[in-house]
């Protein structure tokens, strides 16, 4: 006895120790994960590579399955492709045809013409270049005094709304060719960053850096409209996911290509940066960027997420057909045109979410038409404390909870909460538009169940060594007393039986159980299988399953019964009774109990034990389960509420039934012709027998006319008929007999 407690001290002493180990993890992870989020720039941010590819993985997969929503934007992209180049050549094309396209553009009503190409060099093919190449010194006089293409290019695009694009590289400007920061060109805009004048708070320092850039032309800069920049930062799998509005250029801040088309776009003459309203200048940081009468939502870095959309290809309209003239000026009128390129050698290629290659000028138009819709997916800034709690709650509630409870049962509420989980990180993405990590809070879950589980195990080991298993079957009474009386087919395999099928499901309990106590309803839910499965054991039925709050009920298995049909339709129209007369007494007492929808079948199938040599399921298998089923179902088509198919009233002779109609259900080739009983309707709501089958006879003939004026006659007496109602919509929508084609289930 004295060991005996001695060892229960060690194992309460083992689960507190596992207890304040899992408090004190989970704590220092979400401590960590909600650092890394408000400190990106600490060497102490923890954002492992491969969580951090886990977490792009997620909001890939997110784009993946809910794309952008189809608003219409005015932006158009003119691709300079492979069909371009084979009708004017190769790149880079001489200034004056892009002088030509720009004209013809601007003609066309365009209000923005932004470039995401390079024009940095002079261009080789003007007469001053050609110039150069000729030892005549009469032709070289001759070239000289041609007006150069670059020129020509810049009178072009005075007035035009042009804006160039320049690259910035973090090269040392001391190593490259490039242009270095201070010689920055007369930029046509300004940043305003309000409140901060100090460089060690100003929540700019936090924009994307270069030293060096390559600009356009000083002869086309200065006739631009405006500059912008042409970087992407793409993720470490060079996957483009964010467009950057602002960037740095040493000390300088200068807007993205996209950013600057829009300022343009609005004739807005700067961009203007807003930050955080916090109390600790150093976590201050940009919140959102106005662009003319556009407020942009952006990320600490003044960055915008991407959210991709399917309806690219109307979007871009070839280089050469502008040209050539054989495209509409509608398409371009007051809109903001990119002009970019998809031909692979012209190395402008990027990944988007589904690994394909796509254009890079794709990028910026999709930032443009999210800004310009207002269609913005954001993760903000607060996200990562966020998914901090919910790590830490949520791996507490399961490792503390696994220390008590059975595997199965920890199991079952581990999945619960990651259901839940990803079903509100899943509703934040599609109706909320908002980026949550649920990768960082579903590894800390998983790791706690799999910890706690595994300590909890090995303390249920050191007090008992050896555990029974023990395997309980629930089956109907038939079915025991059947292995009872023959115990050699309690064996694996199937046998083919004609047998009848009872499907029941009622009406609204997921919303019920939305809105009520959960134990209260469950108590309730009980009380109700209860009483239905004393009905079907009454009618010596075999329970199939029960799934949730609808039963299956399957009669002649294992015990041949010749009746069956008989047993399944009075079985039916008895729980249809009861489960009324139950939904009735609830009601009085104020709890929305629903009715009960019941379909019947009877057909061949395969009955026999199935699953494995550990356990038995008995069940049949073949498509009149899936009939029975559908025919449930179909009740709230019809407006009826227990649905039987013929070959149940022709084993039921003398069935008191009404006609349905031939019905094709879903998935389905051939009709099935299907009846209501008489026993479940309502005699002072519906048609008399005789009228409605007066009614149905002209239906079925064919004759749309008589049949249509029958039930307008019916309908007049019985409104609330639902079958008359049924048959008279359809006879208003066209239909010329009783074939009903459902196209749901």
């Amino acid at each position: 006895m004295a060991r005996n407690r001695r060892a229960s001290r060690r194992s309460g002493n083992s689960t507190q120790a596992a207890v304040v180990v899992l408090v004190i993890c989970s704590l220092l992870y979400a401590v960590a994960l909600a650092w890394a989020g408000f400190g990106k720039q600490s060497s102490l941010a923890f954002d492992p590579y491969v969580i951090r590819q886990l977490r792009l993985a997620q909001f890939d997969q997110f784009q993946r399955w809910y794309q952008r929503p189809r608003v219409a934007a005015p932006v158009k992209v003119v691709d300079i492709d492979e069909a371009s180049l084979k009708a004017y050549g190769q790149w880079p094309w001489p200034r004056t045809r892009i002088a030509e396209m720009v004209q013809r553009l601007h003609v066309a009503g365009a209000k923005v013409i932004a470039f995401d190409v390079l024009l940095s060099e002079p261009d080789r093919t003007s007469p001053k270049a050609m110039a150069e190449l000729w030892q005549d010194p009469q032709i070289s006089v001759l070239l000289r005094g041609l007006p150069d293409h670059d020129e020509v290019l810049a009178k072009t695009m005075v007035g035009a709304g042009v804006v160039l694009g320049t690259l910035f590289s973090d090269s040392d400007p001391e190593t490259t060719g490039n242009v270095a920061p201070v010689a920055l060109p007369k930029l046509p805009y300004r940043v305003i960053n309000k409140g901060h004048d100090d460089s060690e708070q100003d929540p700019a320092q936090r924009l994307y850096k270069f030293e060096t850039a390559v600009w356009p032309l000083p002869v086309l800069s200065a006739s631009a409209s405006g500059l912008g920049a042409i970087n992407f930062i793409p993720d470490p799998d060079s996957v483009v996911r964010r467009v950057p509005m602002l960037m740095r250029l040493g000390d300088k801040v200068v807007p993205s290509l996209s950013a600057e088309a829009l300022r343009v776009y609005q004739g807005a003459a700067n961009h203007y940066v807003s930050t955080k309203d916090v109390a600790n200048p150093m976590e201050a940081g940009i919140q959102s960027v106005r662009i003319g009468q556009r407020v942009v939502p952006t990320d600490d870095k003044a960055e915008i997420w991407l959210q991709y959309s399917a309806d690219r290809a109307n979007k871009f309209i070839s280089a050469a057909q502008v040209l050539d003239a054989t495209v509409g000026a509608e398409e371009f009128k007051g809109k903001i045109v990119l002009v970019g390129t998809s031909v692979p050698g012209l190395l402008d290629l990027r990944y988007d979410p589904w690994g394909e290659l796509m254009p890079g000028v794709r990028t910026h138009a999709m930032a443009l038409e999210q800004m310009l819709t207002g269609q913005y997916l954001e993760r903000q800034s607060g996200a990562s404390a966020a998914e901090a709690l919910l790590l830490l709650a949520g791996s507490l509630i399961v490792g503390l909870y696994a220390m008590r409870a059975t595997a199965r049962r920890s199991a079952l509420l581990t999945v619960v909460l990651l259901l839940s989980l990803w079903t509100g990180v899943w509703y934040a993405y599609v109706v909320e538009h908002l980026l949550l990590d649920a990768i960082n809070p579903t590894l800390a879950i998983v790791l706690s169940f799999i910890l706690t589980s595994i300590v909890h195990h090995v303390v249920t080991e050191r007090e008992r060594r050896w555990v029974r298993q023990a395997f309980s079957r629930y089956v109907s009474p038939n079915r025991v007393a059947h292995l009872m009386a023959h115990p050699d087919q309690l064996r694996l395999g199937g046998q083919r039986r004609v047998c009848s099928f009872v499907f029941t499901d009622l009406v609204g309990f997921t919303t019920l159980m939305e809105k009520t106590d959960p134990a209260q309803v469950v108590a309730q839910l009980n009380e109700y299988l209860e009483g239905m499965l004393e009905i079907v054991f009454k009618h010596e039925g075999t329970l199939e399953r029960i799934m949730g709050d609808a039963v299956a009920v399957l009669f002649s298995a294992p015990v041949t019964q010749p009746d069956h049909c008989q047993r399944a339709l009075d079985c039916a129209l008895e729980m249809h009774v009861f489960a009324s007369a139950y939904a009735v007494r609830l009601q009085a007492q104020g709890v929305p109990w629903g009715y009960t929808r019941i379909g019947v079948h009877s057909g061949e199938v395969v009955v026999g034990n199935f699953g494995g040599k550990a356990l038995f399921d008995y069940r049949a298998l073949g498509d009149p389960i899936n009939t029975a089923a559908r025919l449930e179902s179909v009740n709230k088509h019809l407006g009826t509420q227990v649905c039987v198919s013929q070959a149940i009233v022709d084993g039921c002779p003398g069935a008191r039934v009404r006609v349905v109609g031939r019905l094709v259900l879903k998935g389905r080739s051939q009709p099935l012709r299907t009846y209501e009983p008489l026993a479940v309707i309502n005699t002072a709501q519906c048609a008399s027998v005789a009228d409605y089958a007066a009614a149905m006879q002209l239906l079925e003939s064919g004759d749309a006319t008589a049949a249509l004026a029958a039930f307008q006659g019916l309908a007049a007496i019985h409104p609330q008929d639902p079958l008359v109602a049924l048959h008279l919509r359809r006879l208003h929508e066209g239909a010329s007999d009783d074939l009903i084609v459902m196209s749901e289930k």
